[in-house]
């Protein structure tokens, strides 16, 4: 019984020393990050606006011609 209470009391008190050092370790890896400057984040910003009008665009357009094939095409079949 006794195992029983001291791996609770661990469980317990252990946690600020485990969650200090893993705050720590965040702050390391963190440093370690090479952040991009402020030119290289909009020109990032402006490439994934662009591919994301061109997708929707795309997605669009085969919407619309996937429907003119399946459902006009079907309802002329039909006739």
């Amino acid at each position: 019984m006794d195992t029983v209470v001291s791996t609770r009391s661990n469980r317990l008190t252990g946690w600020v020393p485990r969650t200090t050092g893993f705050l720590r370790a965040v702050r390391e890896e963190l440093r370690k990050v090479t952040w991009p400057t402020r030119p290289e984040l909009v020109k990032a910003t402006r490439m994934i606006i662009v591919f994301s009008i061109v997708l929707g665009l795309t997605i669009g357009l085969m919407d619309y011609v996937l429907q003119l094939i399946l459902v006009e095409g079907v309802a002329r079949l039909a006739r």
